[in-house]
């Protein structure tokens, strides 16, 4: 089972690119958007001519905000938006797909601001988010996907020294809510099988920062560690465009 997630930065903007024709060669089994910045009937309408899957969409209350989406080949046995909890669920931000073996869950964690204004708030959310995943990983094995907007250790961003501290992404307290995943037993993929490599997933579009390689790996696959035997690949997918972020996907041997 093939599973992607994407940051679009726009669902609409990125249709008006290469991302129809992506979606086509790259053919997921199953695929998480983040940051679609639309209602579902926008979604419906920018994808259109996207046949042969399910669609599930999660919407901010702010139009043009947030949002997030998944598409399955296979229907899932069922599909709950949010975390249950009224100040973390106005803005569209997780989906989960419950599968025969596994939770699927895609995220688009809260960016902690310009000024690192909401990380505060950033540090609540993610509190609460551990909880969530944790509660279900007691009933089935538990998939994390999506832009979790924390770059983990040096190797994961490129100026890792003048952004520690002072950038959002990068402080003590948004690693310290990943860590925290990692020390309940969840497992960071990537790192999983590719224990050095410096490979990114985000690049700002200022200061020809793509183009420079000068990026952060912000988005994820994280799994329960039942799962972490069964992943046969994760990947970061630098050949694709049309947003500030390319897809990154894992390849799951659910009966293997």
């Amino acid at each position: 089972m093939k599973i992607v997630s994407w940051n679009v930065n726009g669902i609409r903007a990125i249709t008006k690119k290469d991302f129809l024709a992506d979606l086509k060669e790259i053919n997921p089994d199953i695929l998480c958007l983040q940051e679609t910045k639309a209602q579902p009937d926008q979604v419906e309408e920018a994808i259109t001519t996207v046949e042969g899957y399910h669609q599930f969409y999660n919407s901010a209350d702010k139009k043009g905000y947030s949002s997030t989406a998944i598409l399955s080949k296979e229907k899932p046995l069922s599909v709950k938006n949010d975390m249950g909890i009224a100040e973390h669920d106005k803005e569209g931000r997780v989906i989960c797909a419950e599968y025969p073996d596994f939770y699927l869950v895609t995220v688009y964690t809260p960016n902690s601001g310009q000024g690192l204004k909401r990380l505060e708030y950033r540090q609540e959310w993610d509190k609460a988010f551990l909880k969530y995943i944790k509660k279900l990983d007691k009933k089935k094995p538990v998939v994390i996907c999506g832009d979790l907007n924390v770059a983990h250790r040096d190797i994961d961003l490129k100026n890792h020294k003048s952004n520690y501290n002072k950038t959002a992404g990068y402080t003590q307290a948004e690693i310290d809510g990943l860590d925290a995943f990692f020390k309940a037993g969840f497992v960071d993929t990537f790192r999983l099988l590719h224990p050095d490599e410096v490979k990114y997933s985000y690049w700002s579009y200022r200061f020809n920062a793509r183009k420079n390689n000068s990026g952060w790996r912000i988005d994820y696959f994280i799994v329960s560690e039942a799962l972490a035997g069964k992943v046969k690949s994760a990947e970061i997918h630098n050949e694709y465009f049309g947003s500030d972020h390319c897809p990154v996907s894992i390849e799951l041997s659910i009966n293997g």
